[in-house]
This record gives C-alpha cells, structure tokens and sequence, in this order.
C-alpha cells in the first residue's frame, strides 16, 4: 500500500471533521415540516462552496461543516481549536453567535461583524445564508408565515452585503438564491 498523498490527507480531514459535527448534532433537527436532521445543513453550506463556488480551501470547507457546533452543541471553542487547531476555531468564532444574547441583538450584531470578518468567514457566512435562504424557500420552518420568511431573506441580505468581493462565485450563488426566494414568496403571496 501506498502512502496517502496530500489530497489523501485533506479528504480524511475534512470526513473528520464530518464525523465530529455528525456526532455533535445528531439529536438535533431542522425546524422544516419534516424535521430534517440538522447535520443536511452543516453538509450544505461545505457543499455550496465547494461545488457551486468552487472554494478548494480546506480550513474553509472544514469552518463550513464546523460553523454551528459552538453555537447550537455543548461543543466548547477550547474542544473546537484541540481537535482542529487554532485557524479554524477562529473561523468557527467568527461566525458564531452569542447565545445569551436576545435574537434581535444577535441579528443586528451579524451584520455590522460581517465587514471585519476574516476572508474565510465571510464566505462560510455567505453560504451559511445561502443555504438558509433555500431552506426558507422550499422547507421553511414550519411555524413561519410569509412574513417571517420575506424578513429573514431581506435580513440575510444585510448580513451578506457586508461580506461581498472575496469569492465572486459565491456572491452571485447567493444572489441566485435570494432572486429565487423572491419569486416563489411573490407566487405565495398570490395565492393568500
């Protein structure tokens, strides 16, 4: 057998990573109507950078399928940088939110972060809200009306301003996203 190359090496990195943001989120779900496991969106986000953007980065993939474990697990930011090291704990932080703040300060605290944020936590955040803006699209939680949903959508543009230039690509997957979210909710609204 040979010895594994460096893609060798990434691929096994970023599958363990993979398997620790698995474990870590595996009693959560989605708040869709099918209550999707949370791990599809971790997944997503890695996905759109990856395949739709054409982020190769490494450290930035594995931020991707680590973003919400500070956030939403018992993971601690110590456990985080042990297991991954320090670049990308920083990345994870950069786009954590604090928990103990109310909602609306934490959304407001999103976009003004967004501008100083390093390269690579702009375009996690990024394809954090694209792929969230999908999810409002098709699966929406199943508590919020269109309102709610037209809201988030213009509120992740806000945050996703802030964010612009670093990967073009990116950009333009996100902007695909909202320009579909608006069409659908504007075929829903129509039919109220």
């Amino acid at each position: 057998m040979k010895p594994p190359s460096r893609a060798d090496l990434q691929v096994g990195e970023l599958l363990r990573a993979l398997t620790f943001a698995a474990r870590k989120h595996k009693d959560q779900r989605r708040k869709d109507a099918d209550a999707s496991p949370y791990i599809n969106h971790p997944i997503a986000v890695a996905s759109v950078l990856a395949t739709e953007a054409g982020v190769i980065d490494q450290l930035t993939l594995m931020a991707a399928i680590l973003h919400d474990t500070v956030e939403d697990t018992q993971t601690t930011p110590q456990e985080l940088e042990r297991e991954f090291g320090s670049e990308i704990a920083r990345v994870v932080a950069e786009v954590t939110d604090d928990k103990a703040l109310p909602k609306d300060v934490r959304k407001e605290l999103q976009i003004r972060h967004a501008a100083t944020a390093s390269p690579r936590a702009k375009a996690v955040k990024i394809a954090d809200k694209t792929c969230n803006v999908r999810d409002v699209t098709s699966a929406p939680p199943a508590a919020w009306s269109l309102g709610r949903r037209r809201e988030y959508v213009e509120w992740a543009v806000k945050v996703v301003a802030a964010c612009r230039g670093e990967e073009p690509a990116l950009d333009a997957v996100f902007d695909a996203a909202v320009e579909e979210a608006q069409q659908v909710m504007l075929a829903d609204s129509a039919y109220k």
